[in-house]
């Protein structure tokens, strides 16, 4: 089935309301064993994309390389923000995910007056007026700009702090489940940027001890991600 380009569909309609300044916005990292979630914030304004923009997730990673500079030229400002695998454990994942997007959104350089965020889920609140739309990555230009940046940056840095531990293959995987990620887990435990809380720890006799509890106040959503990512 041929991938149905993004548009400025939303937007449009949240300009016509009266917003100046929409700001995309969309997440990376939320699955992963480790490793911090990214959030990335785009303003395109209604210009056309460069050829080919759609979701991260329906691109190939070549692609995605390529497509991250010129990007990074062409949208009108973006920013990204994180938040570490040890404030995922602490905060809970959805309070983690609204940190990350307010210091992405807080280091843009201009004042969003709103925000379309993929999903059906508003983890990020006041005082920004949210739109939430479902497969907003692949529909809307600005979160599928927001898309493949953060991704781009995200897998980047991964391979970076893979490098002291090459057993993990960071650089592969991302911090995601895969069998190698698995692999070393079970023969060397998690490094300082596992996160600590989540469920893969369940299936570690070995280091199952290690396992932190989660703020219950944060815990719903990052609970949901973690079983579906358990991969044992």
């Amino acid at each position: 089935m041929p991938i149905v380009p993004p548009t400025h569909s939303v937007e449009r309609s949240l300009r016509r309301a009266g917003a100046k300044v929409v700001v995309g916005l969309d997440e990376v990292g939320r699955g992963a064993w480790a490793g911090p979630v990214t959030v990335g914030a785009a303003v395109t304004g209604l210009r056309k994309p460069p050829e080919g923009l759609t979701d991260s997730k329906l691109l190939t990673e070549l692609r995605r390389e390529a497509l991250a500079p010129v990007l990074a030229d062409w949208v009108t400002a973006y920013a990204l923000g994180h938040a570490s695998s040890q404030e995922c454990d602490e905060l809970g994942m959805t309070a983690a995910l609204r940190l990350a997007a307010v210091r992405a959104l807080e280091a843009l350089p201009v004042e969003p007056d709103a925000v379309i965020l993929d999903g059906k889920h508003d983890y990020l609140g006041g005082p920004w007026r949210v739109r939430t739309v479902i497969k907003g990555d692949q529909s809307c230009i600005c979160v599928s700009a927001a898309s493949v940046l953060a991704k781009v940056h995200r897998d980047g840095l991964m391979a970076e702090l893979g490098e002291a531990c090459p057993e993990y293959g960071f650089a592969d995987n991302a911090g995601y489940p895969s069998p190698v990620h698995r692999a070393a887990l079970e023969e060397l435990g998690p490094t300082e940027h596992h996160r600590l809380s989540w469920a893969y720890l369940d299936a570690l006799p070995k280091w199952r001890h290690l396992k932190r509890d989660r703020d219950l106040a944060g815990a719903g959503q990052g609970s949901a991600d973690e079983q579906l990512t358990l991969g044992f």
